[in-house]
């Protein structure tokens, strides 16, 4: 299908959150967890990510994972995921238990999508050390959209993963998903990347973010998406797409907040102190800019 018409779909079935002036929510995408073999370049931001989650967790935040939060593809077995990242897991479930977390499933966990496995993988929580089974995400239903919609002036923020319609990791997922699993994952631990994913691949980049843009100038929504892994905040003249980045970029992840009715691009990495202390920092890249900036109706 047309990523107009795949948008459009998601658009249509996506439930709608209220958000106002005293909203407060972190957006981050493209986590892609893994087993913590050499393939998983979560692993090395793991702290960053632990460390901006208790940020958020304790100043009131809601999560919003906006797709791709687990690799799926490569580790289908998701008892290895939450074994590797126990601590990471931990925060997710503050979040959850709150009622503060939507998570949005993305094509690398498009597995997500279907009832079924949500409730074998995500519902409980089994200990080998003491055989016991804990409780964890029961209950939870991830979603493919949601829509943000301002309780007061009806600005709508449209909210997706962002791979509907791109053909290799949309409708063709499958395949990608097998090539990926037994091929392109052992070269991924060296560094070679997939040519069917955008990350490095500029021209496929690019032609998904003028995708985007069109749906933008067509339904005149704004759009917070992922996939790509390249972080987006516009500039004054241009359609209000966001992409939140990735959090596995060497030694930061990047997300998207937005609070005090404003949006603003932050970056959390590593800095080492004048006398030699290693202190997570972080940093607004871009914004803080109201909201109400982005309405384009």
């Amino acid at each position: 299908m047309h990523t107009d018409k795949r948008l459009t779909k998601a658009y249509e079935q996506a439930p709608l959150i209220p958000f106002d002036h005293y909203s407060k929510f972190i957006f981050f995408s493209d986590c892609h967890r893994g087993d913590a073999s050499l393939s998983d370049e979560f692993a090395r931001n793991q702290n960053l990510y632990i460390h901006a989650l208790d940020y958020y967790y304790h100043r009131g935040f809601t999560y919003i994972e906006v797709g791709d939060g687990d690799e799926l593809w490569e580790h289908h077995r998701f008892k290895h995921i939450k074994k590797a990242h126990y601590e990471v897991f931990k925060r997710i479930k503050r979040f959850f238990d709150d009622r503060r977390l939507y998570m949005l499933y993305g094509n690398h966990n498009i597995y997500l999508k279907h009832p079924a496995y949500v409730k074998k993988h995500c519902f409980s929580y089994h200990d080998d050390c003491s055989d016991v089974t804990y409780d964890f995400l029961e209950g939870l239903v991830p979603l493919e959209a949601l829509i943000l919609k301002h309780s007061e002036t009806g600005q709508e923020f449209f909210v997706v993963h962002g791979h509907q319609g791109d053909l290799l990791n949309d409708q063709l997922w499958w395949f990608s998903m097998l090539s990926l699993k037994y091929f392109w994952r052992y070269l991924h631990a060296f560094g070679i990347r997939n040519p069917a994913s955008p990350v490095k691949n500029a021209h496929k980049r690019h032609k998904i973010e003028r995708n985007y843009n069109k749906w933008i100038q067509k339904h005149r929504h704004g759009l917070i998406c992922g996939h790509t892994h390249r972080m987006k905040y516009p500039k004054s003249s241009n359609l209000p797409y966001f992409n939140t980045g990735s959090c596995i970029y060497p030694a930061r992840i990047t997300g998207l907040e937005m609070l005090n009715g404003t949006l603003q691009m932050v970056q959390w990495h590593t800095t080492v102190t004048s006398t030699g202390i290693l202190q997570v920092k972080r940093t607004v890249i871009r914004g803080p800019e109201p909201v109400e900036k982005f309405d384009i109706r």
